[in-house]
């Protein structure tokens, strides 16, 4: 109904505010819906196969109307207020809607990007201690191996924890990476040392795709994971230890 009242004539008759709401609150429930699916795409990426089909291809379509709920919001918004489909922008004139010159973000915006990127950082030094065989926590890296190869980890992520790399500290490098790409330059051209792609514009869709679907995924798992450990710190709930010594470590 939101997104027919945002396309067909009748919507007129709609208080402008009432679409954009109605289209806001099914993004975040479909995002609710699609919470998951970074986890569902990492673990078929490493071990070829997921929990429950039925559950990915939930979360995927999910995930797939978040994306049509935003594009309908941003039509919707374009013929109501004359913004601009690419950027959301109110341009002056036909020649303000070309592709402005790359440039760094807002000072503000990059420092909340390099915080972002830093945060990162005490995750992949918990997981390199493991895999270097050290011990945190009161777990070392022997048994953290041994916890995955009794969960089943496929052979790629076994042979990666032998050689010293955990995958997902990868995937915490290529978080970092997409980070610092949204608000430079290079996220927007190509750099040199792409070779054969260097000078051209990188599409919207290719770090934006990626941003979306971790932001869903990591942004609940941190505010659900920080407000668990802090009451499970202070003793208002008990935290489960799960494979670790005890419960204080397993909140570390």
């Amino acid at each position: 109904m939101a997104t027919l009242a945002a396309v067909r004539p009748w919507s007129r008759w709609i208080a402008r505010p009432v679409v954009p709401v109605m289209l806001a609150g099914l993004c975040i429930l479909s995002g609710a819906a699609a919470f998951g699916l970074l986890m569902d795409l990492i673990t078929l990426v490493f071990n070829q196969t997921v929990d429950s089909w039925t559950a990915t291809a939930n979360r995927a379509l999910a995930a797939v109307g978040v994306v049509l709920l935003i594009a309908t919001a941003r039509s919707y918004r374009s013929s109501v207020y004359g913004t601009c489909l690419r950027c959301g922008a109110v341009h002056t004139s036909f020649t303000a809607r070309s592709r402005p010159e790359p440039t760094p973000a807002p000072r503000r915006v990059r420092v909340l990007a390099y915080v972002g990127a830093v945060a990162f950082l005490p995750y992949a030094a918990m997981k390199m201690t493991w895999a270097l065989g050290g011990t945190f926590a009161g777990v070392s890296g022997a048994q953290t191996l041994a916890i995955s190869e009794r969960n089943g980890a496929s052979g790629v992520w076994l042979t990666l924890a032998h050689w010293g790399i955990d995958a997902t500290v990868l995937l915490a490098a290529l978080g970092v990476f997409l980070i610092l790409g949204l608000v430079r330059p290079w996220g927007q051209v190509f750099p040199r040392w792409t070779l054969a792609l260097r000078g051209r514009r990188v599409p919207r869709w290719l770090p934006l795709t990626p941003a979306l679907i971790g932001a869903a995924t990591l942004a609940p798992y941190g505010v659900v994971g920080t407000v668990y450990a802090t009451l499970g710190t202070v003793g208002v709930v008990t935290v489960s230890r799960g494979d670790f010594p005890t419960s204080g470590e397993a909140c570390w």
